[in-house]
């Protein structure tokens, strides 16, 4: 593949390691932050000593006030969107920080771009549709999965019709991105399993997606290496602190990959998923992950050959396709170690698969995917996820 001439985004700054929140108030001081909106979710915010309790001392530490909007939900809604506006319009904050996972981040940059380009976020779905600036956003994050405190990806659910859609813009990419392992310890099993799979599914797809480059690939490379020794580790013992800060790590390399050399068919489906049935992202994406990368392998075997040997797999001696094949066994059976649940089992029904798979073609993660599909191709990838 000839690399095309590409840009690469990724926040200002990134602060990483064991207690980096300690550093947001003197950030937020010194980008003139005078009140921002603190993006998060109520579980959070009560949490004795939690990331937000910290954040809000490192705050006032710094003299900065502050306001709250705690009502994200998991798969974050239309709703909880226009609400957070509302927040942050009656609070009179200029600024916003988000604290949580992925959808605290995605709810904080939907509510920063429905202050700036409109009112309906539904009709800014797609590849950079906004014309303004959004309000200066920082991001703390407390999970090893989606990346979103560093990507141009803000991922929302509209509640009517049940799509989940994506905004993708250079303009939602946080201006500062935290992210400190201590704040992941007491993360549960099923969150640590699921959110480690989103990364890996963001290195995989990142490294077989039409989009990729030399950049790319290196963080794609690593982070593979990172969550194959690492994640059964973290949801074995949360307490680890090496394999948080390791899992920390790959999030935010798998992050940089897929923020630059964008993602496939594994997400434009995952969506469809997690939108129709409110299922949890991380689970989508690793349940769908080893039937649509088998189905792409012959697209780019050698590619498939290599994550097979970057996850540990011996393939010595072995052709191509056989190299291929052991590393759709190895997703396989990371997803089964870690406790991944089937399509089945988060809900799915195949009556849906039609307009699931028509969704999914028009999600804005389809287009770099390696090998191309119809409408009924996606509706069997779903039929063959759905019986495993």
């Amino acid at each position: 593949m000839v690399q095309p001439n590409t840009d690469f985004m990724m926040p200002n700054v990134n602060f990483f390691g064991p207690n980096v929140i300690k550093e947001i108030g003197q950030r937020a001081k010194l980008l003139g932050m005078k009140k921002p909106l603190i993006v998060t979710d109520s579980f959070l915010r009560n949490l004795e000593n939690g990331p937000v309790k910290q954040t809000e001392a490192s705050l006032a530490a710094a003299g900065v006030d502050y306001a709250f909007y705690d009502n994200v939900e998991p798969n974050p809604k239309v709703r909880n969107v226009n609400e957070g506006k509302q927040t942050y319009l009656d609070a009179n904050c200029d600024s916003i920080i988000s604290v949580g996972g992925g959808s605290s981040h995605d709810c904080a940059k939907g509510i920063g771009i429905i202050l700036t380009n409109g009112d309906d976020i539904t009709k800014l779905a797609g590849i950079d549709t906004l014309e303004n600036p959004l309000p200066p956003l920082l991001a703390v994050n407390t999970t090893a999965g989606t990346a979103s405190e560093i990507t141009r990806h803000a991922v929302i659910t509209n509640e009517e019709t049940k799509l989940k859609f994506v905004v993708i813009s250079w303009r939602n990419v946080p201006l500062v991105s935290f992210n400190d392992p201590m704040l992941m310890l007491d993360v549960p099993k099923g969150l640590t399993a699921a959110t480690g799979m989103d990364a890996l599914t963001h290195s995989v797809e990142s490294y077989v997606s039409e989009h990729r480059n030399d950049i790319t690939d290196a963080q794609a490379i690593q982070a593979i290496k990172l969550i194959s020794k690492y994640l059964p580790q973290a949801v074995a013992d949360g307490h680890n602190i090496e394999a948080r800060t390791k899992m920390a790590e790959a999030s935010l390399l798998a992050g940089m990959a897929f923020n630059n050399a964008d993602l496939g068919y594994v997400h434009a489906m995952a969506h469809q998923l997690g939108g129709q049935y409110d299922a949890p992202h991380g689970e989508c994406c690793a349940a769908l992950m080893p039937t649509v990368e088998k189905w792409n392998m012959i697209a780019s075997p050698q590619r498939f050959a290599d994550i097979a040997r970057f996850m540990g797999e011996n393939i010595d001696g072995l052709n191509v396709w056989e190299a291929g094949q052991k590393a759709i066994d190895a997703l396989q059976r990371m997803s089964d170690l870690v406790g991944i649940r089937t399509v089945k089992q988060l809900g799915a029904k195949p009556e849906d698969f039609e307009l699931l798979a028509k969704n999914a073609l028009l999600d804005g993660n389809a287009g770099p995917n390696p090998r191309k599909g119809n409408a009924a191709d996606i509706v069997e990838l779903f039929k063959e996820a759905y019986n495993k």
